[in-house]
């Protein structure tokens, strides 16, 4: 039984898949059809802008709460298969390391991916532009 169980859970680790990128990975990930998701607030996206192509669904309100209806609906739009791969970010990562884990962990999203650092830190400060 304790063989099983581990076999399971080795199995399932492999099937389930959030994983960090840089942003040169971003870009090669996107030009090959993968969608970006830009999970930041209307103020932040208009500050900061974003990355270009990316798709902007608000995960998580100004005030910190989670917009889940919203998000899952907008995102069923763009990933209709839960196996098809698809990237994330945020600001710094820190709401990204918490939807994408949910997302494998909870919902069954197999290939999730986060731009390592976010914005500011993997991208921003990397020398990446963004756009308006």
């Amino acid at each position: 039984m304790k063989k099983f169980f581990l076999l399971f859970l080795f199995t399932y680790s492999l099937m389930a898949s959030f994983k960090e990128i840089d942003a040169d990975t971003l870009l090669k990930m996107q030009k090959s059809g993968v969608v970006v998701i830009d999970i930041r607030t209307p103020q932040e996206w208009n500050n900061r802008g974003i990355i270009k192509g990316a798709k902007k669904i608000m995960f998580f309100t100004p005030n910190g709460g989670a917009d889940v209806p919203n998000f899952m609906f907008k995102l069923g739009n763009l990933i209709k298969d839960k196996s098809k791969p698809f990237i994330i970010y945020c600001a710094h990562a820190n709401r990204t390391k918490k939807l994408g884990e949910w997302l494998t962990k909870n919902l069954g999203f197999k290939n999730v991916y986060e731009l390592k650092g976010g914005i500011e830190y993997g991208w921003i400060n990397k020398g990446y532009k963004t756009v308006k």
